[in-house]
């Protein structure tokens, strides 16, 4: 049986949806703007998800990253995007949503030239069920001290997605973040 077709939707270059295209053929070397969101998940104890991408991905395999990512389908919510997604990689639910870089936007190539170039918002949440993770999607996870992960990130970047390596600035303050879970 043949995956449904996953679309995403296409951006002008201040925001507005200008179309939609097939997932599996937008990331390329010339990718166009288009809209995605990451996730970052916190448990009962203040400590985040990272999760290390599966090597298939086509994009950064192998990468440890924030806790998850997707794309938004036309007509889909965040709040919408965001549960399908937790389920679908993490292979569990979310609460607590918040958007914390409602703005955020990127624009990375990987090694193999494919270009990742997205108005990305960038939320936090609590995980509200079993953890999970789906192989293809996830090849390792480790819940963390966000010092911990801001100060892996600081010492070796390259081992890290580059959404995470520029959300993580934006994210924390100058002082560390509250053990409540909360950037």
């Amino acid at each position: 049986m043949t995956p449904p077709r996953e679309e995403v939707v296409l951006l002008a270059d201040d925001g507005t949806p200008v179309g939609t295209a097939d997932k599996a053929t937008v990331h390329s070397a010339h990718t166009p703007l288009h809209l995605a969101f990451s996730c970052h998940l916190f448990d009962g104890e203040g400590r985040v998800l990272v999760t290390r991408r599966a090597l298939g991905k086509a994009t950064w395999p192998g990468v440890w990253t924030n806790s998850f990512c997707g794309h938004p389908a036309p007509g889909e919510t965040m709040e919408d995007a965001i549960a399908r997604r937790a389920a679908d990689e993490l292979g569990t639910r979310v609460e607590n949503l918040v958007a914390v870089l409602p703005d955020f936007r990127y624009r990375a190539t990987d090694a193999a030239g494919i270009v990742e170039y997205e108005v990305c918002p960038v939320f936090t949440a609590t995980i509200a069920g079993e953890l999970d993770p789906v192989e293809a999607e996830v090849a390792e996870w480790e819940w963390v001290d966000p010092r911990v992960l801001l100060a892996g990130v600081d010492a070796t970047p390259w081992a890290f997605s580059p959404w995470l390596t520029l959300q993580l600035p934006a994210l924390y303050a100058d002082d560390a973040p509250e053990a409540s879970g909360q950037l």
